[in-house]
């Protein structure tokens, strides 16, 4: 089976839950930047839920199918249409060989997840078939889609059964990013750090799979020293350090980025904290010019967090799965 591209819409890339184990090597774990709604369109579809997906951001593409196929789009808010006929976003629908899927326009988030039964079927590379643009890695041939690319689809023998989500099991899109302070935060005074969490803060335009800049905050206050030998001038430089997945970088102590899944893994900026892993799903459905605010939890509540997320997921494939039992 396989998918014809008409259109590739914005920025649309092929993605699963992502690679682990390069990071040590500056290899990006890359993968959904909207984990839940990746999750959820592959169990709609009766996948794994590390089946790798279709990513689309701001703009859907617009797609053939050369066999029936079974499809469930989640995330942001953009309908697809099937042949003219609008369809049921966290739900799957079933498509026939011919048909073109295409999409409205957005109305809130930024991220779609499209999955078809059987997977998008391109080779896996370091474990995934998520797509790392920056290092042409992964996905179909290391790069966004293009119109006449032909998609190869995993086989599928099931036949379709109707399944969806309901909206009290999706995740809201809040206003609020939960932040474990790191180790570099006695770096700046007690009065900037408290200024940073109270400030209301505003998605800048540069916002991608890389990064999300947050701009019109006040600027750090950093605690005066002589900087160390091997770190540059500016009292935000630090001998290179380790960057994890969701730590926030503040260059000149001016403007926080929030580093997601194809960040590099280290350099030579001062962390002011971690955004815990389960707000990072909100980050990538986060448009430019959006607000929002960082607040400050202890590790123990970023584990508690942790822990309600996994039971989230746990209850929405219960749903899911249930929801086509039903029927």
């Amino acid at each position: 089976m396989s998918i014809n591209v008409i259109h590739p819409g914005l920025a649309t890339s092929v993605q699963d839950l992502g690679r682990k184990g390069y990071f040590h090597l500056g290899i990006p774990v890359s993968g959904a930047m909207d984990r839940f709604a990746c999750r959820c369109a592959n169990w709609l579809v009766g996948n794994d839920e590390n089946a790798a997906v279709l990513e689309a951001v701001f703009m859907g593409p617009k797609l053939t199918f050369n066999q029936d196929a079974t499809v469930a789009v989640t995330g942001a808010d953009m309908t697809p249409i099937l042949d003219g006929e609008e369809q049921v976003n966290w739900a799957s629908f079933a498509v026939k060989a011919g048909q073109t899927l295409s999409f409205s326009h957005l109305t809130g988030g930024a991220r779609i997840y499209i999955a078809i039964a059987g997977g998008i079927d391109v080779p896996e590379v370091l474990g995934s078939r998520s797509t790392y643009t920056l290092g042409a890695l992964g996905g179909f041939e290391g790069r966004l889609l293009q119109a006449g690319d032909e998609l190869p689809v995993g086989s599928d023998e099931a036949p379709f059964e109707e399944r969806y989500l309901p909206d009290f099991l999706r995740r809201p899109r809040l206003n609020q990013l939960r932040v474990v302070p790191g180790l570099y935060w006695h770096r700046i005074t007690k009065a900037a750090g408290e200024q940073f969490f109270n400030d209301i803060w505003q998605v800048a335009p540069e916002a991608d799979r890389i990064g999300y800049r947050f701009k019109n905050g006040t600027p750090l206050e950093f605690v005066e020293r002589e900087q160390p030998f091997g770190a540059g001038s500016d009292p935000s430089n630090i001998v290179d350090g380790c960057y994890p997945y969701g730590s926030i970088q503040v260059p000149a102590g001016k403007e926080p980025i929030v580093l997601h899944r194809d960040a590099v893994s280290g350099g030579g900026y001062f962390m002011i904290g971690t955004v815990v892993s389960v707000d990072m799903d909100l980050i990538g459905q986060m448009q430019p010019n959006s607000q929002t605010q960082f607040v400050q939890i202890s590790l123990e509540d970023a584990l508690k967090a942790r822990k309600e997320y996994d039971a989230l997921l746990k209850y929405a494939k219960q749903h899911i799965e249930k929801s086509g039992a039903a029927r």
